[in-house]
């Protein structure tokens, strides 16, 4: 498994350094599809109406999963034209989701399917939505480049540090790996990578970098945890197996939905 994940990292990392860096739209393209995939994994795999999660399969959508990831689509298209298209789209898809039970009468389960399909639109395109407003501001290439990479350092020290060294499981009921002694070291090497990436793009933050540098690594565990949780509760292991040695492209992601909104109200609110 670390054979395959180390090959796919080889490969992976210059696509996703060569998609920031031109940006635009073939960026929007690329991040759209990668979570509308994303959101294909999350809605079979939380189905509530499904006896047997753990043989999930992505072809095992059902028509409120697949409205969910239309609009995760959407939401990312519409983030590409502006905060007022994404806010208009946003509406939409609250109210869209009722439609099917509507019309078919469902109302033992109409409520249920509509909360299901707004949990997967908030979780994978609300918040991953976030990743075209930060490239879409200003030197947003090297804040994307910032905050995914110094949340790839987080998680990637954390495995390897709690697979070495750890012992002191801190939430066996949700993740049974994951471990104190790994926690502390992915939180300093979140916190160097954070230090080290401003100053090597020339981000152009100064000493206001400090707070993000300590709070990023914090908000890619919670967010490795939040995944974690999700698929305890629907009794899955991975979103899928589309990645080798990796899962699925939700597994790949579940750190950078929390700390690419992050990053990117951190830059407009505290920076800019």
């Amino acid at each position: 498994m670390l054979l395959q994940r180390v090959a796919v990292s080889i490969v992976g990392i210059p696509v996703i350094i060569g998609l920031t860096l031109l940006g635009g739209p073939l960026f929007t393209v690329a991040v759209g599809l990668v979570l509308t995939i994303a959101a294909l994994e999350f809605y079979p795999a939380t189905d509530p109406a499904s006896a047997a999660r753990d043989t999930h399969r992505l072809r095992d959508q059902r028509l409120p999963g697949l409205i969910g990831a239309a609009g995760v689509a959407l939401l990312v298209a519409a983030a590409d034209n502006g905060f007022d298209w994404w806010a208009r789209a946003l509406t939409l898809l609250v109210v869209l989701p009722f439609l099917p039970p509507i019309l078919r009468g469902q109302t033992a389960t109409g409520l249920r399917d509509w909360l299901w399909v707004l949990g997967g639109l908030l979780y994978v395109g609300f918040l991953g939505s976030h990743l075209v407003f930060l490239r879409d501001a200003p030197n947003g290439r090297d804040w994307v480049l910032l905050a995914l990479f110094a949340t790839f350092a987080t998680d990637t020290s954390a495995y390897f540090v709690g697979r070495l060294i750890g012992r002191t499981k801190i939430t066996p009921a949700i993740s049974p790996g994951k471990t104190l002694e790994g926690s502390l070291g992915g939180f300093a090497a979140g916190v160097g990578a954070v230090l080290i990436l401003n100053w090597a793009l020339d981000a152009g933050a100064g000493a206001e970098i400090i707070p993000l540098a300590l709070l990023l690594p914090l908000t890619a565990q919670l967010g490795d945890l939040a995944e974690s949780l999700i698929k305890r509760g629907a009794g899955v292991k991975d979103a899928s197996r589309v990645i080798p040695g990796h899962g699925g492209f939700l597994d790949r992601l579940d750190s950078l939905l929390f700390t690419v909104p992050l990053v990117y109200y951190y830059l407009t609110w505290i920076i800019l």
